[in-house]
């Protein structure tokens, strides 16, 4: 039995990537601005000196009126287009572009004023960051604000009914014919050990998939009871699509945090890497029912399988431990966004350079999740609740690393990954 057509769009055989090659790199961490620059049509970041442009007419614009040299155009008599791959062609006309935009002299501040606001933002920064927490019961007003950002930001980017993951593939129906690919046939002849590891790496335990349709009507993969590895293999690709899916929804969570974007680009993207992974297994963990041993995300429910009926087996490999036991804690949804936060701003991530920023960032969250956990319930349930909750923080790092060297393996025998995922796992090592 195969998915109805009233599932609008999900193909259930071999549907095209749903992740292709020219989706957007994480590295693209303002895609969502669509404002242009009105000097040379690049992507503007703010209006300067009355005018919505780029950072580098913002500069240029600076410079011509500080200099105030008479400029002329050796090439068309002031008439030269100026655009991203030009402006820097005629000073001449790039200015008259400046001023025909709106840009205004007299908004230019002078480097006294400017070095005079570059010190107070600094300070502000630095006053936020390392202000003392006073000491006592309950949260701070600013700690208040902190998890508000945080839920708010959960609630922008975590879509817990699924409703808009629709363009995924499904594992093709098993038959009796069903037969491995011929590079995997060879791989299996040719290097035995290999293909060993990788079976150990599949995880031990039979994954299957229950989908609901908008009329009601239900559709199960249920891979087969023999256990020889092979039935993992068309589940490959719809486990890409739905980690992708998942990693998207962490990463515009990050992007949606200030202390988040007052970090250089290069730091966004080194946390990023190195925490999306621990992130999206915060998220699975609120939709995971400990008495099924199922996920159920939406019209989509996940299940690992004992083949003897029940959960000890389950228990022996790490990453379902650690759902079962992250779940026994009964946390709040404040409780898991800060745990976000957490693993988001990790100094010892590979990459950090500002460390001692990020360091202090990381601490703060972490004081704001003592506090919550101490003002939130009573005595003594609270008791050793932080401890625990960081303690499995400690447990998500080393599954992190497991769970990307396995799936490194995994892509190595059999290439399954999207781009997005590959992006993440490119600089895991360290």
């Amino acid at each position: 039995m195969r998915p109805e057509e009233s599932w609008g769009h999900v193909n259930p055989e071999h549907c095209e990537e749903a992740n292709s090659v020219s989706e957007k790199s994480i590295i693209n961490l303002d895609e969502e601005d669509p404002q242009i620059c009105r000097v040379c049509g690049d992507k503007a970041n703010g209006y300067h000196f009355n005018v919505m442009t780029c950072e580098g007419c913002k500069g240029f614009f600076r410079r011509a009126m500080k200099r105030n040299v008479r400029l002329r155009c050796p090439f068309r008599k002031g008439t030269c287009e100026i655009t991203r791959k030009t402006r820097r062609q005629c000073q001449a006309c790039r200015l008259r572009k400046c001023l025909d935009s709106g840009m205004k002299k007299e908004m230019i501040m002078s480097d006294a004023a400017v070095e005079q606001r570059r010190a107070l933002i600094k300070r502000k920064r630095k006053e936020r960051i390392e202000a003392p927490l006073p000491e006592g019961q309950g949260l701070t007003e600013e700690q208040r604000g902190l998890i508000q950002e945080l839920m708010d930001a959960q609630m922008k980017t975590f879509d817990t009914t699924f409703s808009h993951f629709k363009d995924f593939r499904l594992p093709a129906v098993f038959n009796s014919g069903y037969e491995l690919p011929g590079f995997l046939q060879a791989s299996l002849s040719e290097d035995p050990a290999t293909w060993s590891q990788l079976m150990k790496d599949v995880i031990p335990m039979k994954i299957s998939l229950q989908l609901r349709g908008e009329d009601g009507s239900i559709w199960n993969y249920q891979p087969p009871y023999k256990r020889d590895g092979k039935e993992i293999i068309p589940l490959l690709p719809h486990l890409a699509d739905v980690s992708t899916y998942m990693f998207k929804g962490v990463i515009n969570f990050a992007k949606v945090i200030s202390y988040f974007r007052d970090l250089p680009i290069e730091d966004q993207i080194s946390l990023l890497k190195g925490a999306t992974f621990e992130m999206c297994l915060l998220r699975f963990n609120t939709m995971f029912n400990t008495e099924t041993g199922t996920w159920e995300c939406g019209r989509l429910a996940y299940c690992f399988e004992d083949p003897d009926g029940g959960f000890q087996k389950l228990l022996l490999d790490p990453l379902m431990k650690f759902h079962f036991m992250l779940k026994k804690l009964k946390l709040h949804k404040e409780e898991y966004v800060l745990m976000q936060a957490i693993s988001l701003f990790s100094p010892d991530r590979p990459g950090v350079v500002q460390r001692n920023v990020v360091d202090q960032l990381q601490e703060r969250f972490a004081l704001t999740l003592k506090a919550y956990t101490e003002c939130s319930r009573p005595y003594p349930t609270n008791r050793f609740l932080f401890l625990k909750i960081m303690a499995v923080l400690t447990e998500l790092r080393s599954i992190n690393a497991q769970q990307t060297q396995q799936l490194l393996r995994i892509q190595d025998t059999h290439p399954f990954a999207t781009p997005l995922m590959q992006e993440l796992f490119s600089s895991t090592d360290g």
